[in-house]
């Protein structure tokens, strides 16, 4: 096959890795629905489904030129790929070179519906319908179109060294911290007559959330496993650093419900495999894993207590979408630095290495470790900055 050409391969597996991401948004809304009480379930179960009406269409609109055409001001130039204009279903684009353009751009439009779904469970019961698509409108505009294209369009943090497989900065991040900061707007849930407040948060549906899991951690195999872009050995690390990783989250967060509140739950083996999912996902593609096996069980015992953290000091994130999403991309982020690939994997040769899972590419070292912090705590302070004034002047 010359350079530059279609693989059939390459194009059936993305494809099928773009149903897989497609499915995750159903998935969400399972999980959520059964986290919430039964009265909220249609709410939040519509406020998923509508973001892959909304957001597909931004994205065929002006969002996907907004993320991976050339730079314009801050983001890429929305004029460019408008209406997608000029993305080739028959030839390959400079990021993925064996997958058709349009097909690399289904693929990352799977992402952004995804990404605003997932805020959805911060602010549970406390958002009207056109408000929140008003809101997601906005929040694509202003927060997730620059992170893409900085990180994945080719922009300066891409230049300047800092690396996400997957999403933990462009999606993760992005969301969680969002979502904290779109409370200062919608404020605090209602107790109906006669219900305990602690009764807020006791799932209905616990067999609805399980469902959902599984089906998001059916997703993430293609969330993370197709990033790589093509059917490789690079693929199958992904994949099975994500099984890992979950796996061992899971594990870690039913042993910390045992010992501390005397019982293991099914919720919360569920969460924490959320929890090492979304915590390995920017490392995918960059670790090995051993390595993804100590990201999982750190992502169990950060995250865990992050969502301690939310109940001590009554932060009425109703599905903890910033203790389990924002802060697992955050730990993830972060862990890559320090994590991935061991320094002679820099100068490996992609031809015959046997060792390195993403051979010439980003390696372990204090100036990575560096860059990925840095990055991390950038995106955190301008997704919560940028939704809290986007709060203001809603409120205003």
């Amino acid at each position: 096959m010359t350079e530059g050409a279609i693989s059939p391969v390459d194009t059936t597996f993305v494809f099928f890795a773009m149903a897989m991401v497609q499915l995750m948004t159903p998935g969400l809304a399972l999980f959520y629905g059964g986290l919430m009480r039964e009265s909220s379930v249609i709410t939040i179960m519509m406020q998923n489904f509508v973001t892959m009406g909304i957001v597909t269409v931004l994205w065929f609109l002006f969002l996907y030129s907004m993320c991976f055409a050339d730079t314009w001001v801050v983001v890429a130039n929305p004029f460019t790929h408008a209406c997608l204009r000029g993305v080739s279903m028959y030839a390959p684009n400079g990021i993925a070179t064996t997958i058709p353009a349009l097909l690399f751009a289904g693929y990352q439009g799977m992402f952004a519906v995804i990404t605003p779904a997932l805020m959805t469970g911060c602010f549970a019961d406390r958002f009207l319908f056109g408000p929140y698509l008003l809101f997601i409108t906005v929040w694509m505009m202003l927060v997730y179109a620059p992170f893409c294209h900085w990180v994945w369009g080719g922009g300066w943090l891409a230049q300047w060294g800092v690396v996400d497989f997957a999403g933990g900065i462009v999606v993760h991040i992005t969301a969680g911290f969002s979502a904290l900061a779109s409370l200062l707007m919608v404020g605090r849930r209602h107790v109906p007559d006669g219900m305990a407040k602690e009764d807020l948060d006791v799932p209905h549906n616990i067999p609805m959330v399980a469902t959902g899991t599984a089906m998001l951690w059916f997703g993430w195999f293609g969330f993370n496993g197709g990033s790589g872009l093509a059917a490789s050995g690079l693929a199958v690390g992904a994949g099975v650093n994500t099984e890992i990783a979950g796996s061992s989250a899971c594990l870690v967060w039913m042993v910390l419900d045992w010992k501390l509140n005397k019982k293991p739950t099914l919720v919360g083996k569920c969460v924490g495999a959320i929890a090492g999912l979304a915590t390995i996902t920017p490392c995918a593609g960059f670790v090995q894993p051993w390595a993804a096996f100590i990201i999982g069980v750190i992502a169990s015992l950060a995250c865990y207590a992050c969502c301690e953290f939310r109940r001590k000091f009554e932060i009425d994130d109703a599905l903890d979408v910033w203790g389990v999403h924002g802060m697992g991309g955050f730990i993830g982020t972060i862990l890559l630095g320090a994590l991935a690939d061991h320094p002679d994997c820099l100068n490996a040769d992609p031809e015959t290495n046997t060792v390195c899972i993403n051979p010439g590419t980003v390696v372990r070292s204090w100036s990575q470790l560096g860059k990925q912090t840095t990055a991390a705590f950038f995106c955190a302070a301008y997704s919560f900055a940028v939704t809290i004034q986007r709060a203001r002047d809603a409120s205003s």
